[in-house]
């Protein structure tokens, strides 16, 4: 790997640098403490995917793949790692518990139990489904600025790179909310399901009616009961207004098997990466609390 970095020019050897300096920082802070407020959460989610989606940009900035201006605005880059990573931790509540993590924050489960694990327990399922719809909501505040940052993307793979993953995690929390599977087992999109996600997420019109099928799908599992309606409802309103205005959904485009291929592998890879770090983290978080 420092071979590796050495051969690189400076401008990404800066970015690189950096952005590894400031998730080490972050990474130390967490191995002292849990996360506590929704505030802590969007700080634990920046140092570990955050950072990266902000590198990734200015890396794509560096290389005059894209415009300056994705490098620069920080905060959209930060949202995209956001989206996913609030996703990833959403779905993980039963493995993480099973193995002593624990990354829902203490503010929002704290009023449906008086102890995280206390979710997994029949008796509760209600109440836990209620904390799971409170943190979807959360997660889907990062949607507009999702929508925002692809759509100043230019380059074709770029775009498919930072896409795919964020449609496969819209699909995964409409899997999730108000699912009691979230803490019986798994719930994961399927594998056809994924493979369409990889070859319709090729330009923003697309995207926006992907993201727009799956708020739709989420809307109407609403329960009128659950305290977060309200909100669930407002932010889904947001993103109906991005996704469509007032212009059909797009075509799909048609690609070459190879293009396909190329792009799913792409999508994979990317995928499996910020899962990847998503899972050391929490893994080096625990060894340190242990």
């Amino acid at each position: 790997i420092s071979m590796e970095f050495r051969n690189l020019s400076k401008v990404y050897q800066d970015v690189i640098s950096d952005i590894c300096h400031k998730m080490g920082i972050g990474m130390a802070e967490f191995l002292e403490k849990k996360v506590d407020s929704q505030h802590e959460w969007d700080r634990y989610c920046h140092y570990v995917a955050g950072l990266v989606g902000i590198g990734l940009s200015r890396l794509f900035s560096a290389s005059e793949l894209e415009d300056p201006i994705v490098g620069q605005d920080t905060e959209l880059a930060n949202s995209m790692g956001l989206f996913l990573q609030k996703t990833n931790i959403i779905r993980d509540y039963l493995e993480d518990q099973l193995e002593g993590r624990e990354f829902w924050p203490r503010e929002v489960w704290s009023r449906y139990a008086k102890k995280l694990s206390d979710l997994a327990k029949p008796e509760n399922i209600d109440m836990a489904v209620q904390c799971l719809n409170e943190l979807i909501t959360n997660a889907l505040h990062h949607v507009p600025d999702v929508l925002t940052y692809l759509s100043r993307l230019k380059n074709q793979s770029v775009f498919n790179f930072c896409a795919i993953p964020q449609v496969m995690a819209i699909a995964t929390l409409a899997a999730c909310y108000n699912n009691k599977q979230v803490f019986r087992g798994v719930v994961k999109i399927r594998k056809g399901q994924a493979v369409t996600l990889m070859m319709d997420a090729t330009n923003i019109q697309a995207v926006k009616a992907i993201m727009y099928q799956y708020v739709e799908e989420i809307y109407q599992k609403i329960p009128s009961t659950d305290p977060s309606s309200n909100k669930t409802q407002q932010v889904i309103a947001s993103i109906r207004a991005m996704s469509l205005p007032g212009g059909p959904m797009a075509s799909r485009h048609h690609y070459s098997p190879i293009y396909l291929s190329c792009a799913m592998l792409l999508a994979a890879l990317s995928w499996q990466y910020l899962s990847t770090i998503s899972k050391a983290t929490e893994e080096y978080v625990q060894a340190g609390e242990n």
